[in-house]
């Protein structure tokens, strides 16, 4: 199947849509974005000026991704999810005067390889979410997430590890087991690792 863009959708000519790739319904693609093959960008998602994607990346459905983030392969964005940009918001300086993008310094998210981002989440830019980690539904993540690691709340804070396959890990016999895939992990460094057989 080839790249599907959908007439209602506005995408710049300055965007790059990878191979494979879908841009649905309404959904915004801004200059200079860069989408890798086979990506696919939900109704009503927009995806800011720079922001880069990488191969298999799904942004559901009115999930709003600003620039400068940075999302590496296989990554999870859930439907109204939100990445900031501004540490700062202010619409107006202090003498009143409205802002200008000169005025502005723009910071983004970084999400690396396979890690999923829960529906209605807010990412509070600079955050970088690790590898394979998991943001629940309705989190606000404001400090750095940990790779494997599963966080939820506001503000999020680590609750489990999750495996490769997404489902929380279950503690037994001093390792961590995934009841999807049977994989067994143990805890080093902050995170988790595989144990290998």
């Amino acid at each position: 199947m080839g790249t599907r863009i959908e007439a209602s959708a506005d995408v710049s000519p300055d965007a790059q849509i990878g191979d494979r790739s879908q841009v649905w319904h309404l959904a915004q693609v801004r200059e200079k974005a860069r989408l890798g093959e086979g990506c696919i960008i939900g109704r009503g998602a927009y995806i800011g000026t720079g922001v880069e994607l990488g191969d298999n990346c799904k942004v559901q459905n009115y999930a709003l991704v600003y620039e400068p983030a940075k999302l590496a392969d296989g990554v999870f964005v859930g439907p109204a999810a939100v990445f900031t940009n501004d540490q700062y918001p202010r619409a107006v300086n202090p003498d009143g005067t409205l802002k200008s993008a000169a005025e502005w310094n723009a910071v983004g998210v970084t999400v690396d390889t396979g890690a999923a981002i829960g529906a209605r989440a807010v990412c509070v830019a600079p955050v970088h979410v690790g590898a394979w980690a998991t943001v629940a539904a309705g989190a606000v993540v404001t400090r750095d997430v940990a790779p494997h690691a599963l966080v939820a709340g506001v503000p999020a804070r680590q609750i489990g590890w999750v495996g490769h396959a997404g489902a929380r890990l279950q503690e037994r016999d001093g390792r961590l087991h995934c009841p999807v895939t049977g994989q067994v992990y143990e805890e080093a460094d902050g995170s988790i690792r595989e144990v290998t057989t």
